[in-house]
Formats: structure tokens, sequence, C-alpha cells
């Protein structure tokens, strides 16, 4: 009897000290796991959730232990699945080898498959995450690791890298989709020709991404990557490898760096108190740039949840994978083209074509033979192969295939109007629509020219501020409030704004595809040449749109009335025919962001050029705040607001949102939030109080994505979260600032007082209290002179305490811009 309760106690003792350990007597099958010593990370048959259920295969899987929403970190059969844990087991083989086997088909699964000179060993689940092979007599002895064998996530403390002799690589490769852990499209891995960078790449052969070349300190391109200050890093590369390693400076931090199967690489933390995974940074920044994201004929919106759909007469191929986040199967036709179908009646109708504004145009665009938007769209019709087409003042270009890389909504390098092809029967009222537009245009131009020649013979005989009303009132009901006689006091003559609608028809080619720079909430904006041959920008309300009329007052009155170098200039108007149009001086370096945030382009921005353009932004807004005959509150300053000349002189432009003040005014509060979370001070964003230290805070942000050449991504959407301001506190108050400093910029030294400066006077000017920021007056003091001696910087207004980072699906600003909601996974 006491031998059995002894052999029963020494029993439970092996089972003990067996918790985290697989060996030769111990496999692990079934529902079997086995835990770390700390209880950090467990392993066991894990089965991804699908939907509302469970997939019926199963994989050998670390993950946390601690944290409710099962998180894998290691998956060993990515692509060998298991259909019955219990028939399948995990155990150490003759050779020393940590194998998986179907026992039922006496399949081997997974191997280790390494050259091992003892058969006994070991493998035991660390608080790393990692599951270790060892000799079992000496634990010390590592044969393999997990941790060095990544699927889709590098924990602190692995390897990503390539081995130079071997030419294995440690590589992230992306989950096919939520449910299905085998490899996906995207991999992120280090440059196999040799370079010391990282890439991301769709199907081993696109780089969509670049963390940029190792300078002996940080990637050029992505600092994030080795210096925050939750984390340490190191890349080592020498002869025999090269690779990055990282580990946590808090190790109560919870975090990991993963792939998903959007393409994106992240970096996340655990946040306990909310429950949640929450992005720290991401590449690429947008979503939309991972390559073929979206598959054939889908397009990617940043501002729609989720971030793919197909385009007009396409549908999704197979609806379960984009119900699992697996886009990459894309889109099919709805209905085959004219051409596609065979048909030889002469009656059959000519397939057609969808016109898609503002989106990045397809890769692999081929050069056609055309002058003008009809003969490319004939040159197209001409060949069933061809899909879409476009032109614009470069030229005629088409596209045969598939089309891949839409995005909806894009301003950008690359972006225009792209013409979709599709059969008849998908666009069936286009050519009535035509007509009722044709036949409304006729004749409400000749109610008009009857109407203009009877007011025009009573106007002669009125004077001149009844002329005034008269334009007023033409301009229809909605400005029957706008007195153009309150502009009078400071220009001689209204006719000296007023454009005839025929010169600007003339001067953009009828408003044509070609000279389009852009669309807004305002309507469209196109580039115009005056017959004296000035460049113009002709702003021109949309007549659907809902927005704009307050904005057409607001910009004809301050702008009209500003004279300044780093403001805009207003050119004139038109409000013929019911159009409502301005017309701007014409920026041949178009906007500051489509620069600044190019990774190319901004190279053209070195430090001389930045500072020349904080300094103008900075004069501009005190002009605004105190010089000038009005006192105005700007309310949108941000980068794609700030229009650059050809010597890249900065001026603020987009004044629909501006306020003026009266008197000894000094703020107002609206009920109304308008603009654009990220620039907006706390103040504003929370309990809409504005004032011109509101201005003062958007353009601290501004001038922190100067000089790093970082964009702010304000929305604080939890997977594409990173607060540039609460990043630059960090790094001011550990004294390492200027690793921030945008990497474009190395190599002149003499101009590192010069940007802390700049990078000081960013962060007084976003601190929480409107009280503490100083004037734009102080700004221009601190910028330009030696002796003026700054104050000590407090805490920032960091994202967390902003309205921006609620559920706010109600705001919008009334410019025309979106407000992502917070979208925690």
């Amino acid at each position: 009897m006491a031998s059995l309760v002894f052999l029963l106690l020494f029993g439970q003792i092996l089972l003990c000290t067996a918790v985290d350990t697989i060996t030769s007597t111990t496999p692990l099958s079934g529902s079997q796991q086995i835990v770390s010593q700390g209880s950090k990370f467990t392993l066991g048959f894990y089965s991804p959730p699908q939907g509302n259920t469970t997939s019926s295969n199963y994989y050998i899987a670390i993950w946390y232990s601690n944290i409710p929403l099962v998180t894998t970190v290691w998956t060993a059969t990515t692509d060998v699945p298991v259909s019955d844990p219990t028939t399948a087991s995990l155990e150490i083989a003759s050779d020393g080898n940590l194998v998986l086997l179907d026992q039922a088909k006496n399949q081997l699964l997974w191997s280790t498959n390494e050259s091992i000179a003892s058969n006994s060993t070991m493998a035991t689940i660390r608080d790393s995450g990692s599951l270790d092979l060892t000799d079992a007599s000496n634990s010390s002895i590592v044969y393999w690791r997990s941790i060095d064998h990544p699927t889709n996530t590098w924990l602190p403390g692995g390897k990503l890298g390539r081995n130079k002799i071997t030419s294995v690589s440690q590589r992230l490769v992306a989950w096919k989709n939520m449910a299905d852990p085998s490899p996906g499209l995207f991999t992120l891995e280090l440059d196999p020709n040799g370079t010391p960078q990282f890439f991301s790449q769709w199907n081993s052969s696109i780089t969509y991404w670049s963390s940029g070349p190792w300078n002996g300190y940080n990637f050029s391109f992505s600092p994030e990557m080795t210096t925050t200050y939750a984390y340490e890093s190191r890349f080592i590369n020498n002869d025999t490898e090269g690779y990055l390693f990282y580990s946590l400076k808090d190790v109560s931090v919870v975090s990991r760096f993963i792939i998903d199967v959007g393409g994106q690489i992240k970096q996340l933390r655990w946040l306990g108190y909310s429950q949640q995974w929450v992005v720290f940074w991401s590449q690429p920044w947008s979503q939309c740039e991972v390559y073929a994201l979206c598959g054939a004929y889908g397009s990617c919106n940043l501002n729609a949840l989720p971030y793919c759909n197909c385009v007009q007469g396409f549908s999704q191929k197979v609806q379960s994978d984009w119900d699992l986040q697996d886009y990459s199967g894309g889109c099919k036709r709805n209905t085959p083209l004219q051409c596609q179908t065979n048909s030889t009646s002469a009656q059959a109708p000519s397939d057609k074509f969808h016109v898609m504004e503002d989106v990045r145009l397809p890769d692999n665009a081929q050069d056609a033979v055309a002058t003008s938007s009809q003969e490319c769209e004939v040159v197209c019709l001409n060949s069933c192969f061809c899909t879409a087409y476009t032109y614009n003042y470069t030229g005629c270009f088409v596209w045969h295939g598939d089309l891949i890389t839409l995005q909806d909504q894009y301003r950008g390098i690359g972006g225009g109007t792209l013409l979709l092809r599709l059969a008849a029967s998908e666009l069936p009222d286009q050519q009535r629509k035509k007509t009722t537009i044709i036949g409304s245009v006729v004749g409400g131009l000749a109610a008009v020219l009857i109407i203009l020649a009877i007011v025009l013979f009573f106007l002669s005989r009125t004077c001149r501020r009844d002329r005034t009303f008269w334009i007023s009132k033409t301009a229809g009901a909605a400005l029957t409030d706008f007195r153009y006689s309150d502009l009078l006091d400071d220009i001689q003559s209204i006719d000296s704004l007023l454009l005839d609608l025929l010169t600007l028809r003339v001067a953009t080619n009828d408003f044509g595809e070609g000279t389009m720079l852009g669309k807004g909430g305002f309507g469209m904006v196109h580039k115009g040449v005056l017959p004296d041959g000035k460049q113009i920008a002709v702003k021109r309300l949309s007549h659907s749109s809902r927005q704009g009329i307050g904005e057409l007052k607001s910009e004809l009155v301050l702008v009209a009335k500003l004279r300044h170098r780093n403001l805009v200039s207003l050119i004139g108007v038109c409000l013929e025919e019911q159009e409502k149009i301005l017309v701007y001086e014409f920026m041949p370096n178009r906007s500051l962001d489509t620069i600044l945030f190019d990774v190319e382009k901004r190279k053209d921005l070195d430090w001389g050029r930045r500072f020349k353009i904080i300094s103008g932004v900075a004069r501009g807004l005190q002009y605004l705040h105190e010089d000038s005959q009005l006192k105005i509150v700007h309310r949108d300053l941000k980068a794609s607001n700030i229009l650059l000349d050809f010597d890249y002189n900065p001026k603020i432009s987009d004044f629909g949102l501006a306020k003026i003040f009266g008197g000894d005014q000094s703020e107002d509060v609206t009920r109304r939030i308008a603009g654009t979370y990220g620039y907006m001070s706390p103040e504003y964003a929370m309990h809409g109080q504005y004032s011109a230290k509101s201005d003062a805070f958007s353009f601290g942000v501004l001038v922190l994505e100067i000089v790093t050449g970082r964009r702010n991504n304000g929305s604080c959407n939890s997977e594409q979260y990173v607060y540039l301001v609460n990043l630059v506190w960090e790094h001011w108050t550990r004294g390492n600032v200027v690793e921030l400093i945008d990497p474009s910029l190395s190599g002149h030294p003499s101009h590192v007082d010069q940007v802390l400066k700049c990078i000081r006077t960013g962060l007084l000017c976003v601190q929480n209290r409107p009280e503490d920021r100083p004037a734009m007056s102080s700004v221009n003091s601190m910028l330009t002179s030696q002796s003026v001696r700054l104050p000590s910087v407090s805490m920032p207004a960091f994202c967390d305490r902003l309205s921006g980072c609620s559920d706010n699906s109600e705001s919008e600003s009334s410019n025309g811009m979106t407000i992502t909601k917070l979208e925690p996974r």
C-alpha cells in the first residue's frame, strides 16, 4: 500500500515538473497543453474562429495565456492542418527532433529538422513565448527556438533577418485570412540582395514598402522600427548574418510585432484597462498603400469600413473570403462586355464607360495615340482587352486586363479620373440622363439670357450700390444675405473681381478632365490660363453639393479683404448661370502634404525650405490674428491647406471655416465641430471653444510634421494610431528628440540648433492649456531672434484627451473632410 501511495506521489511530482515541457515520454496530444513557468504563454492545438463558429482545422500554436482575446504568436503547421487532434501528437522523435505526427495516418506533418548530436532532448515553452528544443541533460544547449522561426508574429528577443551563409531567412508571412494561418500574399523580410533594409512584398515579387537602408543608427525611412521610448533595438550586420533584434524596456508591457492579413506591419500593445490591442505604429501608414490589397476591380477607401469594395459593375468573387478580410481574390464582372459575348447582332449595344473621379489610377497603364478624350475612348473600344482609359494633359492612357491598386477619394500623385468599361446594361439611363441634362441646360440658359437682358437694362440706370445688390440677388437665395457693398471700402470696383464664365471655360478647356487639380467638399479645382497668360486655380462649387455656400461667402469676404504674401490671393469670382466659382493664383508646387509625406519628394525640402515654410506660415497667422483689419481664426490649418509657390514660399489657403472676431472678442463657442482631427486643439474638439490659440495648436502640430517628416495620424483609429505630439514629447523628455528629425535632413549638423528651436516652439504651441500657448507674434520672435529666451515646455495635449478619439459618427467637417471612427480590435 505504501509503495502504491509513493508511486502516485512520484507521478504527481513528474506531472508538475513537466507542465512546461515535452519529453520523449510525455508527448502532447488532444486537448493537452503546456504553459510557461510564469504562465505567460500556452502551447497546444488551436482552432481559429471562423465567423461565429470554430474551424474544423487545428494547428499547433503558441498564444498568450492571460489575454482573454486568444492571440496566437506562432504556428507550427501553417499549411498542414490537423483534422483531429486526438489522433495527432507533438513529441520527441528518436533522432531528438520535435515532430508532429498524425497517428491515424502514420504521417509526419512537421519537424524541427535539425542535426542533433544527442537523441536525448526536450521542448520547453518559455515566458518569452518561445518553444525551445534543448539537450535534456543540459538545457543551456539549445538546438532550435520557435522565436527564431516566426510565422506572422515577431516577439521581443527573436531575430528578423537572414543568414548570409545558408541564405535562410527569418521573415514574417501574413495569414491568408483571419481563420486560415496558411501563408498569405504579404511578407516582410531583409533584402535578399544583401542591402541592409527590410521590404514588404506582395506575392514575393512586388515591393510596396521599404524601411530604407540601415545608416548605422536607424533605418532611414522608418526610424520608429529602432528608436522608440518603449523598445531597445539593435541591427546586427556582419559577414555571416544580418538581423534586427529588439527587447522591451519595461518587461510588464505586452507587445508584439506582426504583419497582418492586410499587409501592414504593426507594433501592437495590449492595454489591460481597455482589454484591447492598440497599434503603437504601423507601416505603410495608409492601409491603401498595400499593393493589390483589394484584388482585381476592388477599390480601397480609407474612409470606409471595410476598406475594400468592388467598383460599379462588379461583385465579390468569393464572399466568404471577404468576410474573413481576405480581399485578394478581388471582384468579378457582373455582365460580360459586348465584345466578350461573341454576339454578331448589329443591334447589340456597345459598351459604355463609368466615370470614376478622384481615384488612384491602376498600375501598368499603356500609352495610346489620341488628341482628345473622345478619341481615347474610341481607342479603348476598339480593343476587347481594354478595360479602362483616362485622358489628361499628358495624353491618353489605356489599361488591358484586370485593374488593381484602385483607391477612392485619392488626391495624391498618380490620381485622376478613370473611365471604366462596362456592359451597356450596367449604365441603362446614361443617354436619357444626358438628354434631360442638355434640355435643362438649354432651357435654363435661354431663361437666364432673357432675365439678364432685362436686368442689364435696369442696371445701367441704377447707382453703384444697386448694382452690387443685383449681383447678390442673381447669385441665388442662399446668398441674399451677402452684401458686396461691404467690400467697396477696400476694392476700387467690384467689377475688378468679376470674371465671366466664358473666359473661365476657355481658360480651363471647359473644365476638362485634363485640367483637374483636385476635388474637395466644395467641388472641383481646375488649372487654367487666362488670356494674358496668367495661370490660375479655379475652384468650382458643385451644383449638387450641399456644402460650399458658407465657404464661398467666407472665402470671398476674407480673401478679398486680406492681402499678405503668405495668404493665397483671390483673383476673381464668377456667379453667372448659377455657377459659384472662386479663382485663385496658381501654386506650381501644390500643397505641402503632397511633398512632405512623399518619401522621394520630401528630399526636395531641405532645411532651408522647411524653415522658410514654418516662418511664412507663422507670419501669415500673425497677420490674421493681430495685424489685419479683421481678427480672424482660420480653424482648419493643416499641411494640405498650405500651398507652395515656385520658390516654396508658403501661402495659407481654404478660409471656408474661418471666423471673424469683433471688437475685444477673444474666443467663441460652436456646437458644430468642423475641421480635421489631429490638428484640433483639445478645447475645440471637446467643447467647441476656439480662439487664436486654437490656430496656434494646429501650427504646433504642423511644425512637428515639417521637422519629422511624419504625418500626425490624429484620427486615433486604434489600428492606425501614431500620435506625433505624444511621440515627440516622449523623446523630448528623454533628451533624444534628435532621433525624430526627418532622416532626409541628415548630414546638416549646422542646422540642429535651429531644428531643435522649432521643435521646442512646436511643443509650446501644443500645450494643453490655451493660455500656456504663445501668441503668433511671440512665435515669430522665437523663430527669428537669437536673443529671445524660450519658456519651458509643459506636457502637451495628448490624443486620449480629445473627443476625436471617441466614436463620433455624427460629426463631420463642413469642408467635406471625414472623421474616422475609433474601431478597436
